[in-house]
């Protein structure tokens, strides 16, 4: 991977990451607005909003860690002699695949369980998307896209 395409992975991945990272706290901490906004789209599902908002929060938890163990990751990589079964482009393609997901549940969730749509959670959403895919791009450039699904079935 060159110098160009690790900067934009590292700063991408750190980017999502830090903004995921306020999500997940209000999420699991019980913030105000995220207990409103849960209760709100609760609604809609028939289910309980904390633990929808918990669930919610544990998802964004996990993929905030991932976005920064890539990002960390991204740095160290040529620096640091990683385990032999241990894979980097596993781990990157799983988490922006993961975040694209996600985030598109959340867009869901805007525009069907909300009365009106927090534009800005819109926006961040589209973001993560399209940086998650820029990622991808990198890292389909960067090793065989078919050798990671093929180690991925290998693994299992």
């Amino acid at each position: 991977m060159n110098r160009t395409k690790k900067i934009i992975l590292f700063t991408t991945s750190l980017i999502m990451g830090l903004v995921l990272s306020r999500f997940a706290i209000s999420k699991l901490t019980g913030w105000e607005i995220s207990v409103k906004a849960f209760i709100e789209m609760a609604k809609p599902l028939g289910i309980d909003p904390t633990f929808f908002r918990l669930f919610t929060g544990v998802l964004i938890l996990i993929l905030f860690v991932s976005y920064l163990a890539v990002a960390i990751l991204t740095l160290i990589k040529s620096k640091v002699n990683l385990p032999a079964k241990f894979d980097y482009y596993n781990l990157a393609f799983a988490t922006n695949i993961l975040g694209i997901l996600i985030m598109l549940g959340a867009l869901l969730a805007e525009f069907y369980l909300r009365i009106q749509p927090k534009w800005l959670l819109v926006y961040i959403a589209i973001g993560v998307i399209v940086f998650s895919v820029i990622n991808l791009r990198i890292i389909k450039n960067s090793i065989s896209f078919y050798s990671i699904i093929s180690k991925a079935k290998n693994n299992v």
